[in-house]
């Protein structure tokens, strides 16, 4: 087994941002450039490899402020809570921090697709969405629906540009993510708080860590690739004008900082397994 860690490397990459340099940009950061789009090819591998490890937290852990509950409280807030966690930055027990995003930089072929089920598909439930880091392939479906008996609209910034209206109940809609990159969700039904992202992949080989931040790639073909670790942001910086399309009102939402990434190296071999840990921190 050979084992990589890798520890306060980071670096800042655009998260929120109308331009077209920003949204470039953002490409850039799943290398995500036309040719890498059509270059990856499905083939039969006749020996792979894999690659775990943990994301870990370093040092404190920043205050996160939960956000106000200020509307439909009855369906976002049966508890009485009065706020909600943002969900920006999960670290388990032993510092593993959730919702990380590991994938493989510099890969052209291996084997198909085959995220899991459950990132694929998107539920609104107490106005919040699960899971909060969806996964899905390019020229996939994206499944969505909403469990709350109140209206809820989707929108999509970035890789996609849907806005979708649920107004009933438990009826799924689905989309066809056909370009690769980041995706913002936020409500436009005045659940401000609500926030989550899609990675639309053009390969595979992407992995969201787990409440104890593992994660895993499996099937990956024998050779040397980068793998970067990618977290999207978790202080919240002020708050942006938006509009209820409900009320027909303006309301404040949140705006965060700007994604992180962590960059290592690994080297697969024919049926091993590469330990690759990355320890962010706020620094």
């Amino acid at each position: 087994m050979l084992t990589i860690t890798l520890k306060d490397h980071s670096g800042i990459v655009p998260f929120w941002s109308r331009s077209a340099h920003s949204a470039f940009l953002l490409l850039l950061l799943f290398d995500l450039q036309a040719a890498a789009q059509s270059s990856y090819q499905v083939v039969s591998l006749s020996s792979s490899g894999a690659i775990k490890g943990t994301v870990t937290w370093s040092g404190a852990p920043p205050h996160l402020a939960p956000y106000p509950i200020n509307k439909d409280s009855a369906v976002c807030d049966p508890n009485s809570q009065k706020t909600r966690d943002l969900e920006r930055l999960i670290i388990g027990p032993r510092g593993g921090v959730a919702n990380t995003v590991v994938f493989l930089k510099n890969i052209t072929s291996g084997k198909p697709m085959n995220f899991p089920e459950a990132r694929q598909f998107l539920n609104q439930r107490q106005c919040r969405y699960e899971p909060h880091i969806l996964l899905v392939g390019k020229d996939s479906n994206l499944q969505m629906k909403s469990s709350d008996p109140v209206l809820h609209t989707i929108h999509m910034d970035g890789a996609a540009t849907y806005n979708l209206p649920f107004p009933f109940t438990n009826q799924t809609v689905s989309r066809s993510m056909s370009s690769s990159g980041l995706v913002n969700l936020r409500c436009n039904g005045g659940h401000v708080w609500m926030n989550a992202e899609i990675i639309v992949a053009p390969h595979p080989y992407y992995a969201v860590t787990d409440e104890s931040g593992k994660f895993e790639l499996t099937e990956v073909p024998p050779g040397e690739y980068e793998i970067v670790a990618w977290h999207e942001g978790w202080n919240m910086l002020r708050e942006e004008s938006a509009f209820d399309v409900l009320t027909e009102r303006r309301v404040k939402r949140p705006i965060f900082s700007d994604p992180r990434t962590w960059h290592s190296s690994a080297v697969v071999r024919s049926n091993e397994t590469t330990t690759v840990d990355f320890t962010i921190s706020e620094k």
